[in-house]
């Protein structure tokens, strides 16, 4: 459960749910269970206040702001990430970039840096 910070004046709350695939996810939202737990929480929320969004890769794993992992968890999780990505990307595209001018080679390897640690899923 997600709660409102402290001293904020949102009324907004938050359940986060964690499954094992997509399709264990599909057949809970299609249970008779979660079905009925919808329609007797209705009366407690405002009008089309449902959405459901999938968390992927590192926002999943600190997804809770009332209860964040610890700064080393962050770090090391990153630089797990960051590392081994960084020196794939040095041995294949860095090798075919390294004669460009700096700014072009650099902001062309970042940004396929930042888009594999946003959108490359390890499963």
């Amino acid at each position: 459960m997600i709660v409102p910070p402290p001293g904020s004046d949102s009324r907004e709350f938050g359940i986060l749910r964690t499954f094992a695939d997509e399709k264990e996810r599909d057949y809970f939202y299609a249970s008779p269970l979660y079905k009925a737990w919808e329609k007797s929480a209705g009366f407690l929320t405002e009008t089309d206040s449902w959405s459901a969004r999938p968390l992927h890769g590192l926002e999943a794993w600190f997804r809770s702001p009332q209860n964040p992992p610890p700064r080393w968890k962050m770090a090391l999780a990153t630089f797990l990430g960051v590392f081994p990505t960084a020196a794939i990307l040095n041995l294949t595209l860095g090798v075919a970039i390294r004669p460009w001018p700096f700014i072009l080679n650099s902001v062309v390897f970042n940004a396929c840096m930042v888009g594999l640690l946003t959108w490359l899923e390890c499963r």
